[in-house]
Order: structure tokens, then sequence, then C-alpha cells
């Protein structure tokens, strides 16, 4: 699976869960927070698509939801044990 359809897949479930993601810049890799009553996750623009991939993997694992199909569950494993940014797991 493409890369960017591995971050159409992981976003479509963070939005399945009720996130709203936003891609801003700044100097910061990304995470979940609550905003009020909203619930969101900020990623950093400027990010490779392989930063931008762990870190909505690292929110999904974080919230661990139920019902994640295969395929999420499949590319989490993948990028959470990549060794990219260091062993970061959630």
């Amino acid at each position: 699976m493409k890369k960017t359809a591995q971050l159409a897949l992981l976003e479509a479930a963070l939005r399945k869960e009720g996130y709203r993601l936003r891609y801003e810049k700044g100097n910061f890799l990304g995470g979940d927070c609550r905003l009020r009553e909203d619930r969101v996750v900020v990623v950093n623009k400027f990010l490779p698509i392989e930063g931008k991939l762990i870190t909505l993997a690292k929110v999904i694992g974080k919230i661990n939801p139920p019902g994640l199909s295969p395929d999420v569950g499949a590319v989490i494993d993948k990028m959470l044990n990549s060794g990219l940014f260091g062993r970061n797991k959630a």
C-alpha cells in the first residue's frame, strides 16, 4: 500500500472516532489534544509523509479505539515498529 493511501486510511480512522485533523506549521511533531469539547489531532504540515504517518499512528495507538480494521492495525504496527524518530511506542 502506498504511503499516501496509508495516510488517508489513518486520517479516516481518526475522523471516524470523532477527531478533527489540523495540519499546521511550527516547531513540533504533533499529537492529540482537547479544545473545549473538540478532540483535535495537530500534525506538522512540513513533516515528510513518514513523520505524518508516525504521528497519526501514535495517536491512534494511544486512544486504542475498538473495531479498528486490519488494514489500520497493520499500518500502525508498521509505523510504530519502523524505528523512525526513535522507538516511539504509544
